[in-house]
């Protein structure tokens, strides 16, 4: 799961949202400097992580990227994922798209300062460009792809991964369709627990 999966399931608590969000610029004994909602967050982020990289349908789209990308290969799943929650987004929430992430950007921006620097120096551009609703098309996920090919320090040849996604779309789109309400009945139990 990416960023947008990540804020759909935080649903609306806002030190939820933050810390699932920040959740990936936060290591080891750094998530100390946070607030005690804010690490719940973040350690939903972590369980989310958990519980994608182990589901059967998650693994399947993986091993079919293996071959070519690799160590890359779950994380370009998880941008096919967050294509397919933005591209077919009325079929999981009624707030229109473009209302949810401005709504999620605000929360975010208004919270700047206490945020990881990596954080900091993406989300800017990811709100002032909307990537979230980017993503629902497959130029907006390529230019995604691309961003984070450049940002790896090896040759990841993920730039080419749109092409992957479109040669075999309703596979991956079926196997998203299985797993997703699966991660949300799980989020639902362990948000219960957290909160």
């Amino acid at each position: 799961m990416n960023f947008l999966a990540h804020l759909y399931l935080s649903g609306d608590n806002e030190d939820i949202i933050t810390g699932n969000f920040i959740a990936d610029h936060v290591k080891g004994n750094g998530i100390n400097k946070f607030s005690e909602p804010i690490r719940k967050g973040i350690l939903l982020h972590r369980e989310i992580d958990h519980f994608t990289d182990s589901h059967p349908q998650f693994i399947l789209s993986k091993n079919r990227l293996v071959p070519n990308y690799r160590k890359y290969a779950g994380v370009i799943v998880d941008m096919y994922y967050d294509h397919f929650l933005s591209a077919f987004w009325q079929d999981y929430s009624d707030e229109p798209i473009a209302k949810f992430t401005r709504r999620m950007y605000k929360i975010l921006l208004k919270r700047f300062l206490i945020l990881p620097p990596k954080t900091k120096r993406i989300l800017p551009f990811m709100a002032k460009d909307n990537w979230l609703v980017g993503y629902g098309k497959p130029e907006g996920l390529g230019r995604a792809l691309s961003g984070m090919a450049y940002r790896t320090p090896f040759d990841s040849g993920m730039e080419n991964a749109v092409n992957d996604l479109l040669n075999d779309y309703a596979v991956y789109k079926k196997e998203f369709e299985s797993f997703f309400p699966e991660i949300k009945e799980f989020v639902r139990r362990q948000k219960v627990d957290l909160l």
